[in-house]
């Protein structure tokens, strides 16, 4: 049975959508693309209809991830026009953004696998952290008055390190003290605190 162009195109975001949270939560290695598929809804051997190969699917995954948290760390700082920047950091640096790897920042669930992927993840993934660089520099001037990229870089920086540490922990104190301990130390930097 023949597939529309409207429904091929609907299949293959639902790939790229399902294939980004798998991803995240497991990396680009632990995940197949047989078990993509299936959760997709769709057989393995449609795969090869929608995309060249498994790099591609990385690709767009990344971008969708990006894209996806990008505007739920915008909604979540514009929810709260009297400290965006503040909200910012609540939201990242929370236990519930912790336990929500497949939903969470990509940034610190893909970042040791990007390292290791084609080029075409690799911009994929730098264009996202550019924007976020950017988000974060925007909300900076709004509480500062003043611009600074590296310390936006370096606040992006400290977000990461700390949900990535967190997510390792076993102890439930320690994880969230990497968390509010980062969360501390960016507002101490930036004025905030």
């Amino acid at each position: 049975m023949r597939v529309s162009k409207a429904q091929a195109a609907e299949n293959r975001a639902r790939v790229v959508e399902v294939a980004s949270e798998l991803f995240r939560r497991r990396g680009f290695d632990g995940v197949g693309l047989k078990e993509v598929m299936e959760n997709a809804g769709l057989t393995q051997g449609g795969f090869y209809k929608q995309f060249e190969s498994k790099g591609e699917l990385i690709a767009e995954a990344c971008d969708r991830a990006m894209e996806t948290t990008a505007r739920q760390l915008t909604d979540v700082a514009s929810a709260a026009p009297e400290d965006s920047f503040g909200a910012l950091i609540d939201f990242y640096l929370s236990t519930e953004h912790r336990d929500a790897v497949g939903q969470g920042c990509p940034v610190a669930a893909l970042g040791s696998d990007v390292g290791r992927a084609d080029d075409a993840v690799k911009a994929a993934f730098e264009a996202g952290v550019k924007a976020r660089i950017a988000v974060i520099e925007d909300l900076i001037a709004e509480s500062k008055g003043a611009r600074s990229r590296e310390t936006s870089m370096a606040v992006m920086s400290t977000m990461v390190g700390a949900l990535l540490l967190s997510r390792t922990m076993d102890d439930a104190d320690l994880s969230r003290k990497f968390l509010d301990s980062a969360a501390d130390e960016i507002r101490r930097v930036v004025g905030r605190g």
